[in-house]
């Protein structure tokens, strides 16, 4: 006879890019909470590692590649029944690469930011939209970033990303305005995982050098901001939070330690 399931009680939230950082501590986040965080990322062995932790399920997926993205809603559509519908979506996968001046671009980190920032994130809600809807109270959250907010010199891959990904959330707040799903976009300032070592190609010196003098944000931080606005009440939908260290007042202005500003 087989184990039942601990989580077919428990409704189901998607977590993408969920290998670490605000992904891994989201979906631990939501299975205190009660959820059952089903994973998704490329790393499939820290996925598994992570879902045995917490009482989840793990599904590789590359949200830059369409055919990935459908065997995973496929993956979830199995998973889901009369008592663990899908409820939740929260759109984690992307990043940066690079810090080129527009005049230096290259093309393929452009073409990687918006694939992974702007059209996986399309790719999987569109997937995963009617299952959400068919749950009577759907929440999509989309992390952002403040450059979604803002523009700073060197950024301008990611910020244009990052600013398509917001455009494209908040309209389809507008979109699915009077249907049962609620929008949240969070978009953090300086947090610290391995966004920055990501984005300069490993190098590690470069990316400590992101948070010297200061105490960032960490991903435990936006993951307790992502499970209280995903257990409001239904009819309580927080449409935009940033949040960004106390030593950080805009997207390039810190405050760091020995310096005034």
């Amino acid at each position: 006879m087989s184990t039942p399931d601990p989580g077919n009680d428990r409704p189901l939230v998607v977590v993408t890019g969920a290998s670490s950082g605000i992904g891994a501590a989201s979906a631990r986040a939501l299975a205190a909470d009660g959820w059952h965080p089903v994973l998704g990322a490329r790393r499939l062995e820290r996925l598994e590692q992570l879902a045995d932790e917490i009482g989840a399920t793990a599904l590789e997926l590359d949200v830059t590649r369409a055919d990935s993205v459908a065997a995973f809603a496929a993956a979830v559509r199995e998973l889901v029944g009369p008592t663990r519908p899908l409820r939740g979506l929260v759109n984690n996968a992307g990043g940066a690469q690079g810090t080129e001046t527009v005049a230096e671009a290259d093309e393929e980190k452009w073409r990687w930011m918006w694939e992974s920032n702007v059209l996986g994130t399309m790719r999987v809600t569109k997937a995963l939209l009617p299952l959400l809807l068919d749950s009577g109270d759907g929440h999509i959250v989309t992390i952002t970033s403040i450059a979604a907010l803002e523009v700073y010199d060197g950024g301008s891959g990611y910020t244009s990303a990052k600013h398509a990904e917001g455009a494209l959330h908040r309209t389809l707040r507008g979109e699915l305005l009077g249907q049962p799903v609620r929008l949240t976009e969070i978009a953090p300032g300086a947090v610290e995982t391995e966004f920055s070592l990501v984005r300069f190609g490993g190098d590690e010196t470069r990316a400590a050098k992101v948070y010297e003098g200061l105490e960032p944000l960490v991903a435990e931080d936006v993951a307790e901001v992502v499970a209280f606005a995903m257990n409001r009440p239904s009819h309580v939908n927080l449409d935009t939070i940033v949040l960004k260290p106390r030593a950080q007042a805009t997207g390039m202005r810190f405050h760091r330690e020995g310096s005034q500003g």
